[in-house]
C-alpha cells in the first residue's frame, strides 16, 4: 500500500472574548474605528482516519465513534480523528496492515485478530481463563507490567510502527450459537465453529473445525450453512446484528474468551509527531471510553438479553460442566504447545503472578454474590438445578 500521511489544514484563531476578531475565508477583517491586528499565530487541525472493526450498527461500533468523539472534542479541534466502519478501507481482519502502511491512521478491534502474526498478540486480548475478570485483565496491562511487554511485542519482536492501547472490558462470552442443543464434549467435535485467537486454538482442542472470521461475516456464514455454531460477544451486538435469526440456541459460560478487552491501535510515527498533550488525550480517551462502554453494557446487555429470550425466540442454555471443564483442560494443552516461544512464556508468567494475587485478594474479599440476589429477587433466570 501507498504509505500517507496523515493531513493538516488551519484552523480559525480565536482572539479573546472582549473585541474578538472574526476571520473570513483566511483574512483579518478589522473593526472600522480600532487599531491594527497584532500577528496572531495559527493552530493546524491533525486530520486521522480512524476505522473501527465492526459493523456500522454494531454496539461496538458505537464505541469506537464515542472514542473519536472524546479525542476530538478534548483536543479542541486540533486533532479531527474521522470514523469509518468495518470495510470503509479494509476488512476487519486488516486493519492493523492498513495502520503499518498509512492508509489507516488508527483502528479499534482486537488483538486477537492478528495473533496470526504472533500468538501471543491474543494474550492481549483474550487471555487464558485465569480466573480473572476483564477489569483485573486491564489492571494487569496498565499497572502489572502488560503495557511494556505489549509494546515490546509490536515494535521489537515484530517490529512494526504502531503502538495502542487497550481499552472497554468486556464480561465472559458466551459459548455461543448452535442450531441444534448440545450435550456434551461429544457434540462440539466436527463441529464447524467460529471463533478468533487462541480460543480457536482451543475450540480445536475439544474437536471442534475452526473458522476465523470477523464480525460482519459470522451471521451470514451461519445462515448459508458455512460454519454450524458461532459466538461473537454479548446480548446486545449478537442481537443487532441478527444471529437469532439464523440459530435458536444461545449457550452461556464459557472459558473460550472469559474476559477480553478492545485495542485501539494507532500509528505509532503519527502519535510520536504529535505534541506531548495530544498524546495524553489519546491515552486518556482510551480509558474514559472504558469506563463508558461497561457502565452502557450494565444497561444494555440485560435489556437485550431479555428481549432475544421473550421476543426473539431463542432458547437460553448453560454450558454444560463437562465441556467447561474440558476447556480449562484445553487450555493447559494450548499454553503447554505455545511457551516454548521465549516472548509467549514470559508473558504467561506475567499474567498468572498478577491474576494469583490479585484474584486470590478478590475470592477472599469479596461476598458471594448469588446468595444476595436470592435473598431478594429469588431464583435466577437460569440455573443449572432447574
Amino acid at each position: 500500500m501507498t504509505k500517507m500521511k496523515a493531513e493538516t489544514t488551519p484552523t480559525k484563531d480565536a482572539g479573546p472574548s472582549m473585541g474578538r476578531r472574526r476571520f473570513l475565508t483566511g483574512a483579518a477583517v478589522a473593526t472600522a474605528g480600532t487599531l491594527a491586528m497584532p500577528q496572531i499565530s495559527r493552530a493546524e487541525t491533525i486530520n486521522w482516519r480512524f476505522q473501527s472493526t465492526w459493523p456500522q450498527q454494531d454496539f461496538f461500533h458505537e464505541n469506537a465513534a464515542e472514542y473519536v468523539r472524546m479525542v476530538n472534542q478534548m483536543s479542541g479541534g486540533r486533532l479531527n480523528m474521522e470514523l469509518l466502519p468495518a470495510g470503509a478501507v479494509v476488512g476487519a481482519l486488516e486493519v492493523q496492515d492498513a495502520v503499518i502502511a498509512g492508509a489507516l491512521d488508527g483502528a479499534h478491534g482486537v488483538t486477537a485478530y492478528w495473533y496470526g502474526k504472533n500468538k501471543a498478540a491474543s494474550l492481549f486480548g483474550t487471555p487464558p481463563a485465569f480466573g480473572w475478570d476483564a477489569n483485573q485483565f486491564l489492571g494487569w496491562f496498565y499497572q502489572g507490567g502488560g503495557e511494556a511487554l505489549y509494546n515490546e511485542l509490536l515494535q521489537d519482536v515484530l517490529g512494526l510502527n504502531v503502538t495502542g492501547y487497550l481499552t472497554g472490558p468486556m464480561p465472559t462470552q458466551a459459548l455461543g450459537w448452535f442450531r441444534s442443543e448440545i450435550s456434551g464434549v461429544g457434540d462440539i467435535e466436527g463441529l464447524r465453529y467460529r471463533t478468533v485467537g487462541l480460543a480457536a486454538d482451543l475450540m480445536n482442542e475439544l474437536g471442534a473445525s475452526v473458522t476465523i472470521l470477523g464480525g460482519p461475516d459470522i451471521v451470514p456464514s451461519l445462515d448459508r450453512g458455512v460454519i454450524d455454531a458461532a459466538e461473537f460477544n454479548n446480548p446486545t451486538s449478537d442481537r443487532i446484528l441478527g444471529f437469532y435469526d439464523v440459530a435458536s440456541n444461545w449457550y452461556h459460560q464459557s472459558y473460550h474468551q472469559d474476559c477480553e478487552a478492545f485495542e485501539i491501535v494507532l500509528n505509532k510515527s503519527n502519535v510520536d509527531n504529535l505534541p506531548e498533550e495530544l498524546q495524553a488525550i489519546l491515552r486518556y480517551a482510551a480509558f474514559a471510553v472504558s469506563s463508558d462502554m461497561y457502565w452502557k453494557a450494565q444497561v444494555r446487555y440485560p435489556a437485550d438479553y431479555e428481549w432475544l429470550e421473550t421476543e426473539g425466540g431463542v432458547t437460553m442454555h448453560l454450558t454444560p460442566q463437562e465441556i467447561l471443564d474440558a476447556q480449562l483442560d484445553a487450555w493447559d494443552t494450548v499454553i503447554e504447545n505455545s511457551t516454548q516461544d521465549e516472548f509467549f512464556n514470559r508473558v504467561i508468567e506475567s499474567q498468572k503472578e498478577f491474576a494469583q494475587k490479585a484474584v486470590a485478594y478478590h475470592l477472599i474479599a469479596t461476598t458471594p454474590k448469588e446468595p444476595a440476589y436470592r435473598h431478594f429477587f429469588g431464583e435466577l433466570p437460569l440455573s443449572r438445578r432447574s
